[in-house]
């Protein structure tokens, strides 16, 4: 009996913190997973500080998707921590077994991990080790996300000593593998991270012993990416960005995620991917011994120009009448609708260690997307967009999009890009128009809604459509939010 309370039946799992146990509350009659702390690698005593955080943090997120934890228990030479036993599998294991998931079943999963962090950002939790191993799949489909054990709160001090990263090298974000303290967005790209492993079979970063490696490859070099991810292909542009005030919202990526995996659209069957990244030798180390903290990986980035948009700010046009790619039009409304207020600016400029498949996030309506660094000081509120700036947009829009269909795409809002089952969907139609031009707009700047008639070539042959489009501003640009 462990606290004259829980018996012990079966180890059911071992971690490098330790190892969980299937016991009994024998008061409550009930069957709880009771974790035994464990001596951390490297230290010569168990970590009690860390399972008391985590009982702490854990035990003040009451969330039907964050598995609770009941008592810390005293016993002898041991700790124990008593949580809610949920019987299933893990993520990992469940790809490890299955291989790739369904970009559905991988989008359901997923959400219920991004509604668990929402809630334990709006607490002022960073979970900072969101994997695989850690998400738990009962065997009726909910999700549980687990072990908040390094966890931070607001009110805690950092927890990352000199040298050390906390988290799973694989799933780190690119500023924590640099040594930076972990913000919410850097579990957003851990996030982004698990649904590439969930849809690909593997993890987007092959660490194998090469740790260091691993780090230095994250910090300097873009990440991974697919060239087939569907309707998923937003939200992995725009978790995995490198720049943490670039990625989405966890709440977005929530949405967005919950809109795809009740799209039929999305159910295609999986497929493996070879995106993983094969790690590079490390750089020789510097001719002086420098401190050895984790920072100093982060070499400094190859410098690149960066990617200059068009005179004026290019829209992406849907395609024209007939061609319209929608996935559940009332669902989409129902997203455009929850995100509304929400400012959403894509990527003007990329970041430079990204490349041009990157998107950049809806700004968030709350502090989850902050970035570790300091920001600046907000910007006044930009004028009106007027019907002339609208109607250059377009004639701009029309020209860029049949010539770079990517930077066209680049600048529908998420909701539409999800629309038109992503960059795949929208390349179907652009990428074979050509000598595309406007033959008469107008734009009504009260609506923001603009009607166009274009010409171009399709296929080799000339046609000619009128298109009326729904745009939203951004700051100083606009964007295209759908048809009206």
């Amino acid at each position: 009996m462990i606290g004259d309370r829980y018996s012990l039946d079966r180890e059911i799992g071992r971690g490098g913190m330790g190892s969980v146990w299937l016991g009994r509350d024998e008061v409550l009659g009930r069957a709880v997973a009771l974790k035994r702390v464990g001596v951390p690698p490297g230290a010569s005593s168990p970590d009690l500080m860390r399972a008391e955080r985590e009982a702490r943090i854990a035990a003040s997120l009451n969330h039907p998707h964050i598995v609770g934890v009941f008592d810390l228990v005293d016993d002898t030479d041991h700790q124990y921590l008593v949580m809610e036993y949920v019987e299933g599998t893990t993520l990992a294991d469940m790809v490890r077994e299955r291989g790739a998931l369904p970009q559905r079943e991988a989008a359901r999963l997923l959400a219920q991990v991004a509604s668990a962090l929402t809630a334990a950002h709006a607490n002022g939790v960073v979970h900072r080790d969101v994997k695989p191993s850690n998400i738990l799949v009962r065997t009726d489909g909910e999700v549980k996300l687990s072990d908040f054990g390094i966890a931070r709160s607001e009110a805690d001090s950092s927890l990352t000593q000199t040298g050390l990263v906390t988290g799973s090298p694989a799933y780190l974000s690119p500023e924590v593998a640099s040594g930076k303290l972990a913000t919410p967005a850097s579990d957003v790209w851990s996030l982004g991270a698990t649904l590439f492993h969930a849809i690909t079979g593997r993890p987007p970063y092959d660490v194998g012993d090469n740790v260091l490696g691993a780090l230095y490859q994250i910090v300097n070099e873009p990440p991974p990416r697919l060239d087939d991810a569907g309707e998923l292909e937003p939200v992995l542009l725009a978790t995995m960005a490198h720049d943490p005030g670039r990625r989405w919202a966890v709440h977005d990526v929530e949405r967005v995620l919950e809109l795809v995996a009740m799209s039929d659209d999305a159910a295609a069957p999986a497929r493996r991917h070879e995106g993983t990244q094969q790690l590079r030798a490390v750089p020789p180390p510097p001719a002086h011994p420098e401190p050895a903290r984790t920072e100093l990986l982060a070499a400094p980035p190859p410098v690149e120009p960066p990617v200059v948009p068009p005179p004026v700010a290019e829209a992406p046009a849907p395609p024209p009448r007939g061609r319209r790619l929608g996935v559940l039009p009332v669902l989409v409304t129902l997203l455009v609708v929850a995100l509304v207020g929400a400012i959403i600016y894509l990527a003007t400029l990329d970041d430079p260690q990204d490349n041009v498949d990157e998107v950049g996030p809806p700004p968030s309506t709350s502090p989850s997307t902050s970035s570790s660094e300091p920001s600046s000081s907000a910007p006044s509120t930009p004028a009106p967009a007027t019907a002339e700036q609208m109607n250059a947009f377009i004639r701009d829009y029309v020209v860029t999009a049949s010539n770079d269909p990517r930077a066209g795409f680049e600048l529908l809002t998420p909701a539409f890009q999800v629309e038109s089952n992503g960059f795949g969907g929208y390349r179907g139609f652009w990428g074979d128009v050509s000598n595309a031009r406007v033959l008469d707009v107008q734009s009504d700047p009260d609506t923001l809604q603009v009607t166009y008639t274009y010409a171009f070539d399709k296929g080799g042959r000339p046609d000619e459509d009128t298109v009326q489009l729904q745009l939203v501003q951004d700051g100083d640009q606009l964007l295209i939010d759908g048809e009206a």
